[in-house]
């Protein structure tokens, strides 16, 4: 699928990685192999790529509709996992919070300078239930909800891109993002009412084109 390479990284392997095996590594938590990743192990460091490289690549696709963006977006992920391993704080944060976070606003990125890449992955219906008009009017809605998504703080912009595109419930969206079902509500609804106000000037409801709440 993705292929994240240490060709890329320019680093030596010490003797002590040497003898590491992928299998040795498994059973280890993600905060212990950041640790051996901050000593420089490589081994480490793919053994936690190859735990979380599927997620991270289905969040980047379904955000972003393109397989290689996808990858290039996840990639720049682990590669700053790699390239700031000495700057990782254990018991700060999930590093799986952390890396949904950091693919999140990398696709966000994408998609603000890639609008006419991502309207035109619309899809048009096979089945002729939408019409021409209806197909236009959620394409210039996706833009304004592209922009108005990107002005919003970032904890509110997470948890909507989640919900929007990804479709988690809110208990999902709590587990990634470390936090409360109580809390990924609120997020929700400050977020939501602030892209009403960013969007108060067009007088369509541009969240009903996307959302049903």
């Amino acid at each position: 699928m993705v292929c994240i390479s240490q060709s890329d990284i320019s680093t030596p392997e010490s003797t002590q990685a040497k003898s590491l095996q992928a299998q040795d590594l498994s059973a280890l938590s993600d905060d212990e192999l950041l640790g051996l990743i901050a000593m420089g192990q490589e081994v480490a460091f793919q053994a936690l790529v190859a735990r979380h490289i599927d997620r991270g690549y289905a969040v980047a696709y379904r955000i972003l509709h393109n397989g290689s963006d996808a990858e290039d977006v996840l990639q720049d992920a682990f590669l700053q996992v790699w390239t700031r391993r000495d700057n990782w704080k254990s018991g700060q944060a999930k590093f799986s919070t952390w890396l949904f976070r950091v693919v999140t606003n990398r696709c966000i990125d994408h998609l603000r300078k890639n609008k006419a890449t991502a309207l035109d992955e619309i899809p048009e219906p096979k089945d002729g239930k939408l019409s021409q008009s209806k197909i236009l009017e959620m394409r210039e809605g996706l833009e304004l909800l592209e922009d108005a998504v990107a002005k919003l703080p970032d904890q509110q912009r997470i948890a909507l891109v989640f919900s929007y595109y990804e479709n988690m419930s809110n208990r999902e969206i709590a587990k990634i993002m470390d936090t409360s079902v109580s809390a990924v509500e609120s997020l929700l609804k400050r977020g939501k009412q602030k892209l009403r106000i960013i969007l108060k000037n067009d007088s369509r409801d541009i969240l009903s084109l996307f959302t049903q709440g």
